[in-house]
């Protein structure tokens, strides 16, 4: 289900937040572009490589470890002792090309009140990559990536408080953006307000179909197909800054 215009909730859900917290790949971008058909690919390779085996048996190994441990690359670490820096280097090598630069939601996100952060399961540099192509880099205060998390990844609650603890991040004056629902049921009972940015038509060749599950649960407040849409109206949906004291 879609949620109707936020334009009736902006004042009561966001009017307290301060720190507006977004995934990447998939939400600050269309899913429609297919980056993750290229890591997905990617990742499978670098494990058929890594272990000697077929590309159908890594690419099961592959989407075990993701569902079991969070990422691909926890379980590799875990389960064979994979090095870090090589495996991410790799798997986000890929072609930006078709990415184009979105002034519309890198507007629209400038024009929220407070500080803004990405926080990726990913790497920084691949993070900084896409937000350089979409044009919406300076708007952002910092990247926290997996390698900032310690490698503890969404959607462990451990996870979350390591991003909360580094980034002075008060949980009920945050609201987080993803485009996995399960990536937001921690963030909705530490009290975060929760935004599920969904793929018009809700499917993506390379997604697995676990994935769509949870859109329907009480931990996301909120959907939506159009994200600069939908920050637009919250935006200016919210109550004007109060007068600072020039004492």
């Amino acid at each position: 289900m879609i949620s109707p215009s936020p334009a009736a909730l902006a004042s009561s859900a966001f009017e307290a937040v301060d720190t507006w917290v977004f995934d990447l790949d998939n939400t600050l971008y269309p899913a429609q572009h297919d980056l993750w058909g290229q890591i997905d690919a990617r990742m499978k390779a670098y494990i058929s490589d890594l272990l000697g085996i077929a590309p159908e048996e890594a690419f099961r190994i592959q989407k075990d470890y993701y569902r079991r441990y969070g990422t691909s690359l926890r379980g590799l670490m875990i389960e064979h002792g994979v090095e870090p820096a090589a495996f991410l280097a790799h798997v986000h090598d890929v072609d930006l090309t078709t990415l184009d630069a979105s002034p519309r939601l890198a507007a629209a996100i400038e024009a929220l009140p407070g500080q803004k952060l990405v926080y990726t399961n990913g790497s920084e540099r691949h993070a900084r990559n896409v937000l350089e192509k979409l044009g919406m880099d300076a708007h952002f205060t910092a990247v926290h990536d997996i390698v900032a998390a310690e490698f503890h990844p969404k959607p462990t609650e451990e996870a979350y408080e390591r991003f909360l603890r580094a980034h002075g991040v008060e949980a009920t004056r945050a609201a987080m953006f993803e485009d996995l629902a399960r990536n937001l049921e921690v963030p909705h009972r530490l009290g975060m307000v929760t935004v599920l940015v969904v793929p018009p038509g809700q499917t993506v060749s390379a997604r697995e179909g676990w994935e769509f599950e949870g859109r329907e649960d009480a931990y996301v407040n909120h959907v939506t197909e159009d994200l600069a849409g939908f920050l637009e109206t919250v935006a200016r949906d919210l109550p004007p800054p109060l007068p600072v004291d020039p004492e």
